[in-house]
């Protein structure tokens, strides 16, 4: 079996092959299918970029990389998933489609402009900012119900993806204000990124979509449009999805609090309107609850609620999110925070081992708050101010 060396060394011989022999392209197309699924994204970006600077005219080589974008389109309109309009599905395959069309007119962009690759890429990434929609939909509506049905790796590949095209749109923000010098990091970058999201969205269409058609029933799926509903849209706008109402009846029966009564009604308004975000998992790493404060810092989702604290968790987190557990749980601390800046907000994050009477470890509490406007408060306020009107 190749090496990916060989793979990318066999890629090479093809395109430079194509360049000679342009009538070549359809006795290779099933082999060049097959080789370019067996590489990453970066791998073939490289070997492109490679071939651009030995000399081959960019057009060539776009001409084999177009193979591998019409084959997909192709099983996507081959294969058209059955689903009703309102259904989640059905408006990630529309998004599918747009996302498709953007980044196949950057990589051709990219391969076929001589002039600099920088005039390209506002446009872009706006674009690429709006993306983050289609992330948090499939993150917070569609994963954990999948996961619910004990399919877990899935959907932890395809947020380990989203991650990755998440810190190279951070990269590419900073080389879209480097200098000339810069152009062909530019272009290898956004080659990449048009790859792997190519990459990405066949195996959504073709493993990830029918294996939660199989296994999420009708009513799930009613819950998860109304996450998407509730998360937004960047392209594809879905006509009006209605739910029946599915609110319990809530009982009026006082909740005993210890220092005082609340009916459940005014606890969970009095929770919701919290000036900070507050989550609690159980001693089962279990979500049992989260406020649903209408600004909230981070996307919650009611569809959280009975999964797993390691699963609403980026990847590459879940190792911390483990030892805070374990620590708690092993009576090594009762508090952990964090902080980081998200643009102009400054968020403090505490994470809380909450005990009852007798010291044994009964869950988790997150309070998540910013903190930025707190830090600009200088001096004494002791004067109501009743001119100022509600907002």
């Amino acid at each position: 079996m190749m090496n990916n060396t060989e793979k990318r060394k066999k890629l090479k011989e093809m395109l430079k092959r194509l360049h000679n022999n342009p009538e070549k392209l359809e006795s290779i197309k099933e082999r060049f299918s097959e080789l370019i699924r067996e590489l990453t994204p970066v791998d073939i970006s490289k070997v492109e970029q490679e071939l651009i600077e030995e000399g081959i005219p960019a057009e060539s080589i776009q001409l084999m990389c177009n193979v591998h974008l019409e084959l997909f389109k192709k099983a996507i309109i081959e294969d058209e998933i059955d689903v009703e309009p309102w259904h989640p599905i059905h408006i990630l395959v529309e998004e599918h489609k747009d996302i498709m069309n953007v980044f196949d007119n950057f990589r051709r962009f990219m391969m076929e402009k001589e002039e600099d690759p920088r005039e390209m890429l506002s446009k872009t990434l706006d674009y690429f900012d709006q993306l983050e929609l289609y992330f948090l939909k499939e993150e917070n509506g569609l994963f954990p119900f999948i996961e619910k049905h004990g399919v877990v790796q899935p959907p932890a590949i395809m947020w380990k993806e989203h991650d990755q095209l998440r810190a190279w749109r951070k990269e590419l923000k900073k080389l879209s204000k480097a200098p000339q010098e810069k152009r062909n990091e530019i272009k290898e970058l956004a080659l990449a990124i048009a790859e792997l999201f190519t990459d990405h969205i066949y195996k959504e269409h073709k493993v990830l979509f029918p294996t939660a058609l199989k296994l999420i029933s009708t009513d799930e799926w009613k819950e998860i449009r109304k996450a998407f509903d509730e998360i937004g849209y960047f392209s594809y706008k879905p006509s009006p999805f209605y739910l029946e109402s599915q609110t319990p009846q809530i009982s009026e029966s006082l909740v005993n609090l210890g220092s005082g009564y609340m009916t459940p009604e005014q606890l969970k308004l009095m929770l919701d309107n919290l000036p900070f975000d507050i989550t609690f998992v159980d001693e089962t790493d279990t979500v049992k609850f989260f406020s649903e404060n209408p600004e909230r810092i981070f996307v919650r989702t009611r569809a959280i609620v009975g999964r797993k604290v390691q699963n609403c968790h980026p990847p590459k987190s879940v190792s911390i999110v483990n030892k805070i557990l374990e620590d708690f749980k092993e009576g090594k601390r009762n508090e952990a925070d964090f902080r980081l800046k998200l643009g102009d907000k400054y968020i403090y994050i505490r994470y809380i081992a909450i005990r009852d009477s007798d010291g044994k470890y009964i869950g988790t509490l997150e309070v998540s708050q910013d903190i930025a406007p707190i830090q600009k408060i200088t001096g004494e306020k002791r004067i109501y101010d009743d001119n100022k009107e509600v907002e």
